[in-house]
């Protein structure tokens, strides 16, 4: 699998089919190896003799000064470690400064692990090379490298923190050490996923100086909104399995002192990488926030070692809910929720990663004795003009000894807290073995503002164990809704409680049964899609004008194969004016433009021929290929520049087009290639606006693997967080378009 922006070709990231993007650099032999990762070859770096070896890219790729870069590659060595290294190069292939190196990893290992570093470019600087080194202790030792990247610093989307703080692969200082704890970077041999390019080679590590706490905080202090739900999370590597390690998420106010500050301890399966996370609303005042990592009870010497820090706005588990994240999934204990009734006890799971349905912890609720207990949520407030609707409660439950009967309710809440009742389903017996969803739909009292999640758990047997994870509750909404949107000749189809990890298919549905699949982000939405959420928002832009059409929605059970279906009924495209038309761009639908039609084309069809005239017969012999589509020239125009400037921006990629007329003007919807375009005036004075286009176009298939266009999830927060100024953001993107899709020069 290609790595995403790596400015090497896949040959050279993957060795794949074999080595030709490399050679030696010092006392080293290469070969092509097997057993790699990304693909089935890798490269095999052989010592000429005792000493350290070098192998480097035959290319030498292009950077601009000032901009940071990042290279990681994953290694094997079985008796010496490794490093891996970034030369800066002028134009003329002359060495800019020294070599930014890694640190060498602390270990040597037989089993891939990453390797990297990132620098920032030089003053000179134009281009880089990437050189790999390990130095044996003799002759013909052989070390092995495999997916190697090299381009712009890999960052989580949607983090507040720069690259800098998500992790030190420059150096460290973008974090502070507290009393008692001294802060470095270290290349500890980690192994991660060969599609995991979010760790690199070094990691935070907090050293105590002394017995006690030791801890270290962000130096950046991002902007939060108050009142949002934020999660912060990072993998931490504790001494022992015994550690306290933590992470903490803390507020502050404008004058930046510290209004909050929310713990969650890492309950460790182990002394390696395991991700903790936390989770806070930002409180009435809060400007800014840290993260904050460290262990407590630590003796002289221990180290905690931390990479990957994040601080983001919190995830929903589902659309809509009114639990925050903390309550509904336990990762940092067992939050709002309390036992209102019985002998059972509730505390969250334990350890790291044993039982859980999302994250890594879920709530164990135990039962001593064959008793019913009642939990109990935090109250939460619902949506303005709740009273009278309808409510879905869904959770996730897991039977780990014994077995439980279980009622599963809401309790509702006027806003003067007062209690308005319970309204519940009747007992029934929890289904096992393994994870299950359970649901309930309970309408709201006139009054109801707030509503608690309750849940009265029944044990049939001794020493009985449920656990719980992934609580929500929302307002129940339609599972799909269609809405025709006229300004953009679209239709907008809303999913919600969906399953991720399902693969999903699409189609608009015609009055004659004619069935189209629509557009989703990576191409047409044909079962190859993974459901990322349970609420999905498809906007189809292909729909016909002036035609009912309705969609059906296939999700497919990618383990079993099994089938759900959901309809929907018909919609209609509106289109006022018959002399309009719409020229859509399916990949990029900021593009479309309506314009006004001034005469349709006179169609042709083009066919490959070839008459054959036989001596001493009259009709010739002729040999033909398939008559090809449609070809013929659009006039149209354009009333203002606005429109002029619209009409440009949707031509000048050269994509294929979708061009669409209203019902009876004798054109079907149909896609097509546009020759080169004609602009002319059309009379007048030289301030007339009006403009005439001549298209040639030819009728082409449509595209199929073509996705919708857009951010993949990239926000201005992730601008504001990687760019210090804006003419740092002009000095990188070309076009406003470039900095929308990210495509940096």
């Amino acid at each position: 699998m290609a790595i995403p922006g790596n400015l090497l070709s896949a040959a050279t990231e993957s060795m794949d089919p074999t080595y030709t993007g490399w050679r030696a650099r010092l006392n080293a032999a290469l070969s092509s190896g097997t057993g790699g990762r990304n693909g089935p070859k890798c490269l095999t770096v052989k010592s000429a003799a005792s000493g350290e070896t070098q192998a480097e890219t035959v290319t030498a790729y292009t950077v601009s000064a000032g901009q940071a870069y990042q290279v990681f590659a994953d290694s094997s060595g079985a008796s010496e470690p490794e490093r891996i290294g970034l030369e800066w190069l002028t134009s003329s292939m002359v060495p800019v400064g020294s070599i930014t190196w890694s640190l060498p990893t602390a270990t040597a290992s037989a089993s891939w692990h990453r390797v990297g570093v990132a620098g920032v470019a030089p003053a000179g600087a134009s281009r880089v090379r990437i050189v790999l080194s390990s130095t044996p202790s003799a002759g013909a030792v052989s070390h092995y490298w495999e997916n190697v990247y090299l381009g712009a610093p890999f960052r989580t989307t949607g983090n507040l923190f720069s690259f800098g703080t998500e992790t030190p692969e420059i150096d460290t200082s973008a974090w502070a050490a507290g009393a008692n704890t001294t802060v470095s970077r270290q290349a500890p041999m980690a192994s991660w996923a060969v599609d995991w390019y979010w760790a690199g080679g070094h990691v935070l590590a907090l050293t105590a100086t002394g017995a006690g706490t030791a801890s270290a905080t962000t130096v950046e202090n991002p902007t939060v909104t108050a009142g949002t739900e934020y999660w912060g999370y990072a993998y931490l590597s504790p001494p022992t399995t015994g550690s306290s390690v933590w992470l903490e998420l803390r507020y502050f106010n404008g004058a930046g002192t510290q209004l909050s500050a929310t713990r969650s301890t890492l309950a460790p399966a182990s002394t390696g990488y395991q991700r903790q996370r936390v989770s806070a609303v930002a409180p009435a005042g809060a400007v800014t926030c840290r993260l904050a990592v460290g262990m407590d009870s630590a003796t002289a010497a221990q180290v905690m070692r931390v990479e990957q820090a994040v601080v983001t706005v919190a995830p929903t588990v589902q659309a809509g809910t009114v639990l925050p994240y903390a309550d509904a999934n336990f990762e940092q204990g067992v939050v709002g929720w309390t036992k209102t009734s019985g002998v059972a006890t509730i505390a969250r799971s334990t350890p790291w990663g044993s039982v859980a349905l999302d994250g890594a912890y879920s709530l164990t609720v135990s039962s001593s004795t064959a008793t019913a207990s009642t939990i109990r949520s935090a109250k939460f407030p619902l949506p303005a003009g709740s009273g009278g609707l309808g409510f879905r409660v869904l959770f996730g439950e897991s039977v780990t000894a014994g077995g439980w009967t279980i009622t599963r309710g809401i309790r509702w809440y006027s806003a003067a807290d007062a209690d308005l009742g319970l309204t519940a389903t009747s007992a029934a017996a929890v289904p096992t073995p393994g994870w299950w969803l359970l649901s309930t739909d309970q309408t709201a009292p006139a009054a109801a503002t707030q509503a608690a999640v309750e849940l009265t758990l029944t044990a049939t047997a001794t020493s009985s164990v449920i656990n719980l994870d992934r609580v929500a509750l929302w307002q129940a909404l339609p599972l799909i809704t269609v809405v025709p949107q006229a300004a953009s000749a679209s239709v907008t189809v809303t999913l919600r409680e969906l399953t991720a990890g399902d693969l999903i298919r699409v189609y608009r549905v015609t009055s004659d049964g004619t069935r189209t699949l629509v557009r989703g982000p990576v191409g047409l939405l044909d079962g190859t899609t993974t459901v990322a959420s349970d609420f999905m928002v498809i906007e189809d832009y292909e729909a016909p004008l002036l035609t009912p059409v309705s969609y059906r929605v296939e999700l497919v059970d990618a383990a079993t194969g099994g089938i759900s279906t959901r309809l929907t009924g018909l919609v209609t495209v509106v289109h006022a004016d018959r002399n309009e038309v719409w020229l859509k761009d399916p990949g990029a639908p900021q593009r479309n433009t309506k314009v006004v039609v001034k005469s349709a084309p006179n169609w042709q069809r083009a066919i490959e021929q070839a008459a054959y005239r036989v001596a001493g017969r009259r009709a010739p012999v002729v040999l033909s290929d398939v008559r090809g589509g449609l070809e013929g020239e659009l006039v149209i125009w354009t009333r203002t520049d606005e429109e002029r400037a619209a009409l440009h921006w949707l031509l000048n990629p050269g994509d294929v087009l979708l061009w669409q007329a209203a019902p009876g003007m004798g054109v079907d919807d149909m896609y097509v290639s546009v020759g080169q375009a004609t602009e002319s005036r059309v009379g007048g004075p030289a301030t007339e606006l009006w403009r005439e286009w001549t298209l040639p176009l030819t009728e082409v298939d449509m595209p199929t693997t073509v996705g919708v266009g857009g951010s993949a999830g990239r926000t201005w927060q992730d601008v504001l967080t990687e760019f210090p100024t804006w003419e740092a953001v002009r000095d990188t993107y070309a076009t406003w378009e470039a900095l929308f899709l990210d495509r940096r020069g």
